[in-house]
């Protein structure tokens, strides 16, 4: 009778113990899920919610910003998915981190201390600023960003002089983008023009140009 008994206060006890692993692990699952990464694509939901990406939906391989950097890429460097240059020299995160180089990196604007920004460096030498290396591979001008909408791409203004996040860096009343700051009788928002790029940004700047003759 004792041996029965012990046997049955073994059982229970064995399926408490169970009962409590059990609700630890659908605890631990329910707490994962929530705080985790629910949609299992490599991304923690915070990080995408605090993005702009939906964590419900696998989108580790999707381009945000489109400057060649994956969403996922974007997280592991720990920069933003919906900023195509997070530190603003000029070349696409995507540019830096493909490259190889020493000399760039997707977080610091002059990555070798030299004074010139990694957008303007060449860092293989080519004889192509590495901030203009991807232009070939662009059709549009909008391709880059453009933060003060002056039909100059963000990248461009230092070449000018101008500043990326001021529309009119000189307050004279003129578009920085119908300046002419190299004197070469060419505004500087049709500079990048060619006769294939015929988009909806440039032709903007086209009627902009009528409207100032």
């Amino acid at each position: 009778m004792t041996t029965k008994r012990h046997m049955t206060t073994t059982a229970i006890r064995l399926v408490a113990v169970l009962g409590t692993l059990f609700a630890l692990c659908l605890g631990a699952s329910s707490a994962s899920a929530a705080g985790g990464d629910r949609d299992g694509d490599g991304m923690p939901n915070r990080w995408e919610a605090a993005h702009g990406l939906n964590a419900h939906r696998a989108n580790a391989h999707k381009d945000a910003d489109h400057d060649g950097l994956d969403n996922i890429g974007e997280y592991r460097y720990r920069i933003d998915p919906s900023d195509e240059d997070s530190d603003n020299d000029g070349a696409d995160d995507g540019d830096e981190v493909a490259d190889g180089s020493s000399s760039t990196d997707v977080d610091e604007a002059d990555t070798d201390d030299d004074g010139i920004e990694d957008g303007d460096e060449d860092a293989d030498h080519d004889g192509v600023d590495n901030e203009d290396a991807d232009d070939a591979d662009e059709s549009c001008l909008f391709n880059d960003d453009d933060s003060d909408s002056d039909n100059v791409s963000n990248e461009d203004e230092n070449d000018f002089g101008t500043k990326a996040h001021d529309a009119d860096s000189d307050n004279d009343g003129v578009s920085d983008g119908d300046e002419d700051n190299d004197d070469d009788g060419t505004d500087d928002e049709d500079e990048d023009d060619d006769e294939g790029d015929d988009c909806e940004d440039d032709e903007d700047e086209d009627e902009d140009d009528d409207n100032n003759e």
